[in-house]
């Protein structure tokens, strides 16, 4: 199988944390320069139509696209670790937690740094800095809400880590290029656990 990636933005580098922690090896990793367009080239695209990273091409010549689709391919496949939950209960409040962190964190993160950032002007065209600007509050709220619910549970999910907890914690670490740490915020649990998962060997994937 092949593992198209692009280490440095947030959606592959989910997946490679998951496939780290599920102590998944044998892939075939492709990097894709997204600032050379790469991702952008007729043949990328005949295995990803939108153009997007990351793309997992199976064996047998199928490709996915999306994180999530990929990650639970990945679960499906590879089951322990669990990551995704072990019965119907468990599964509905992970991808719940997942969810909401995936659309009201990430994705206002993203679009603060992809509308704002000098930097990934190549990349969205047209920026919109206004737009930028007014998704930053958004995820502000987010990490607000995820801060209290990290001082009640050690994890974003609850007991136990969880592909929400990876989530979360690539959005942490891309709001980097927004100037985005909870400290400065005053989120201290949502610090601490931050700081909990840079530890674990996925973070340094």
């Amino acid at each position: 199988m092949k593992l198209y990636v692009s280490p440095r933005a947030p959606n592959p580098r989910r997946v490679l944390m998951f496939l780290v922690e599920k102590n998944i090896n044998g892939l075939e990793l492709i990097n894709v320069d997204l600032n050379a367009q790469e991702h952008k080239t007729s043949d990328y695209r005949a295995k990803s139509p939108l153009a997007r990273v990351p793309a997992l091409e199976l064996d047998d010549g199928r490709v996915l696209t999306e994180t999530r689709a990929i990650c639970t391919w990945l679960e499906g496949s590879f089951p322990e670790p669990n990551l995704m939950g072990r019965n119907a209960d468990e599964r509905a409040f992970i991808e719940m937690a997942d969810r909401r962190v995936e659309w009201y964190f990430m994705l206002p993160m993203a679009n603060t740094i992809r509308h704002t950032h000098p930097g990934l002007a190549p990349l969205e065209q047209p920026q919109f800095p206004d737009f930028g600007h007014s998704q930053l509050p958004k995820a502000r709220e987010t990490a607000a809400w995820l801060d209290g619910a990290l001082q009640r549970q050690p994890w974003v999910a609850g007991e136990r880590f969880t592909i929400a907890d990876i989530t979360a914690f690539c959005t942490v670490e891309f709001g980097r290029l927004a100037r985005f740490k909870p400290a400065d915020e005053g989120l201290h649990a949502l610090q601490a656990w931050r700081d909990r998962v840079a530890e674990r060997p996925s973070a340094k994937a």
